[in-house]
């Protein structure tokens, strides 16, 4: 009995392997026949000028790069890498062991060793490559690595856009099946957000208006101690019986707007879950 259900749950695992290849399949299929992404911006008043700048990037060596990007998902690896960066000079492994065991920590250096992405001197460690003054490009990298790996969507980061009143930086820009989604990405944990980034963030989304946008906090701290009211604060300043900012699950929250469908998110659990959770949300049409 107990062979039948293992049986019945490897077959049933398979076909949901399949149906999400089936997906990602038929959605480059898709984005292949559709307008690009820059042909869409232009049709709203928007041309690129600069995009996915190097400058600041963490990233290795390209035969690294699937598993960099694995080792990424953990939110402890990207803790550690903050702490690298803050620590760039020299660092001693006890100084990036605030997040993860001596153990994990340890790993987490010699993985880092090993891409060439630091080097020892004298018992202690430094970055190989050019300074790095923020996380911030690495993630914006990386969670476009994921909108492209997990969900076939083209997609930009660290975008410019030129001749537009509002600020022209966007984090990250991705066609949806036809769809815009813009998200504010930020590596910077909920105390050091203030609200006029909250004012900027809805500036850039209501001159763009994409069909989807999101707010992510690389975060696992609750977003309703200071993120949402100050959501609610920016609604009430902008809006006459301001829209609700309402739950869906978890840390995940999204402000009853018509359009564009407005989300917050954090990374809690996982942040490819999170996306594919508020694309199934705006997908299924809120039913």
């Amino acid at each position: 009995m107990r062979e039948l259900k293992m049986s019945a749950d490897k077959e049933i695992y398979s076909e949901i392997d399949f149906l999400k290849s089936e997906v990602k399949r038929l959605r480059k299929s898709l984005s292949e026949l559709t307008p690009s992404l820059s042909a869409i911006l232009k049709r709203r008043g928007f041309k690129i000028y600069k995009k996915e700048s190097s400058d600041d990037l963490l990233i290795p060596a390209e035969k690294f790069i699937d598993g960099y990007y694995e080792m990424l998902k953990r939110y402890s690896f990207r803790l550690f890498l903050r702490d690298v960066i803050k620590h760039q000079p020299l660092f001693t492994p006890g100084q990036v062991a605030r997040y993860a065991t001596k153990e994990v920590t340890g790993e987490y250096i010699n993985y880092l060793a090993k891409t060439g992405l630091i080097v020892s001197k004298n018992g202690a460690y430094k970055l190989a490559g050019r300074p790095i003054r923020s996380f911030g490009d690495t993630l914006e990298w990386f969670i476009a690595e994921i909108f492209k790996r997990e969900f076939s969507a083209e997609t930009i980061w660290g975008v410019k856009i030129k001749g537009r009143s509002i600020g022209g930086d966007y984090d990250l820009l991705s066609k949806i099946d036809g769809s815009i989604l813009y998200m504010e990405v930020k590596s910077s944990p909920p105390r050091q957000i203030y609200q006029k980034e909250i004012g900027a963030f809805f500036d850039r989304v209501y001159d763009l208006m994409p069909e989807i946008a999101i707010f992510f906090m690389d975060t696992e701290l609750r977003m309703k101690d200071k993120i949402v009211p100050m959501f609610e604060d920016e609604l009430k300043m902008r809006f006459s019986g301001p829209p609700e900012v309402t739950r869906m699950e978890k840390e995940l929250f999204e402000v009853q707007t018509e359009r564009p469908k407005i989300f917050i998110i954090n990374s809690k659990d996982s942040i490819v879950n999170n996306i594919e959770k508020v694309l199934i949300r705006y997908f299924r049409g809120y039913s």
